[in-house]
């Protein structure tokens, strides 16, 4: 928790700068299966005009499966983040829950899609095989076919 009780009454910003951990029973999205520390760089709280606003970088990885493989592989992240706090602080109430507002900005960062695979060759089977989108471009079968078409207008 962060406390906020200076900032409403003698001074104007708070460094927040760390190393922060999330513990695993709040990390419920089951796409995420692990996270590093997480390092808050350049990291401000400040009143301005009566209103709080947080201005941080957050860096770290998680762990995710890759959308190939299906294996665990690390996905690094850097968030930057310059907005108001308030629906981050409990009404009538003086500090900052800073794991629930890291958790909350994490879990927006994780990908539809990741993956570190480089050699699709391994992916095929009877009948089938996984292509890279610069092959499917380049070896579509049905490139002849858009051809034709175009030229029978």
């Amino acid at each position: 928790m962060i406390d906020l009780t200076q900032l409403y009454t003698s001074i104007d910003k708070i460094s927040i700068d760390g190393i922060y951990k999330i513990p695993n029973e709040i990390i419920v999205d089951e796409r995420i299966h692990e996270l590093s520390e997480i390092e808050l760089t350049n990291s401000i709280i400040e009143k301005i005009e009566g209103e709080l606003f947080i201005k941080t970088e957050i860096n770290g990885k998680m762990k995710i499966s890759d959308s190939v493989s299906l294996e665990d592989v690390w996905y690094p992240f850097n968030i930057k983040i310059d907005e108001k706090i308030d629906d981050f602080i409990e009404k009538g109430e003086k500090y900052l829950d800073i794991i629930a507002f890291l958790w909350q900005n994490i879990v927006l960062e994780v990908p539809l899609r990741y993956s570190i695979v480089k050699d699709y060759s391994k992916y095929q089977g009877d009948g089938w095989k996984l292509v890279s989108e610069e092959e499917l471009v380049n070896n579509n079968p049905f490139n002849t076919l858009l051809k034709d078409e175009d030229r029978s207008d």
